[in-house]
């Protein structure tokens, strides 16, 4: 790890790859609500109780005031802009790009060579694959009927290789299928097979061009 100054925090079993680079504010292995309360009424120093931490990989850089919660397991060449939250129990692979005020809100799974531009919102139980492009301010959602009725919480599924477009929101549970690409502004109600289009609010599927049916380059 290549820090001199030692303005960030880290919290539990936390361990930071070689060649990484920490800014100022960040906060590693932030404890969940169950850990603080625990140590509440235990009489225990939050920073003296012992939990799994985080564990991010090597050549990383995480960019001031990012907070990146216990149980989250990150693969190597990690990039963050500022300001980001990865909440607990999330699995990211190598080479992935968080993007500037960006939330992934946990129990979600995202695979290599992943760009995830800055202002975007990841939900509870979501699945990215390998080689996604996500667009700014794109917003993907898990639950049917907000405060109204209870509904399992599931979040979308985005395959390899599929592009969302700028401030796109994506319904709860729809699947956008390998190399399938969401235009921006773009109100994802259903499934996106592969290799093809949703553009339109409420989306519409429509064929892709054959030049853009080729997987991201990233």
């Amino acid at each position: 790890m290549n820090n001199k100054n030692k303005s960030f925090k880290i919290y539990g079993r936390s361990s930071i790859g070689k060649n990484s680079m920490i800014g100022e504010g960040v906060i590693i292995g932030y404890p969940t609500a169950d850990i603080l309360r625990k140590a509440a009424a235990s009489g225990v120093n939050i920073e003296d109780m012992d939990f799994t931490g985080a564990a991010i990989g090597d050549n990383s850089i995480i960019r001031s005031n990012s907070t990146i919660y216990t149980d989250v397991v990150i693969g190597d060449d990690l990039r963050t802009g500022h300001n980001i939250m990865v909440r607990e129990e999330t699995r990211l692979g190598d080479k992935v790009l968080i993007g500037t005020n960006t939330i992934i809100d946990g129990h979600t799974e995202i695979g290599s060579n992943v760009s995830i531009q800055g202002n975007v919102y990841i939900p509870l139980n979501v699945i990215i694959e390998d080689n996604v492009f996500i667009g700014p301010c794109a917003v993907l959602t898990n639950d049917k009927y907000p405060i109204r009725k209870k509904s399992d919480l599931k979040g979308p599924i985005l395959r390899r290789g599929a592009s969302i477009g700028a401030n796109a929101t994506i319904l709860p549970g729809v699947e956008i299928g390998e190399g399938a690409m969401v235009a921006a502004g773009a109100l994802v109600t259903r499934d996106v097979p592969p290799w093809k289009l949703a553009a339109g609010f409420p989306a519409r599927i429509k064929e892709l061009n054959e030049e853009l049916r080729i997987l991201n380059m990233i």
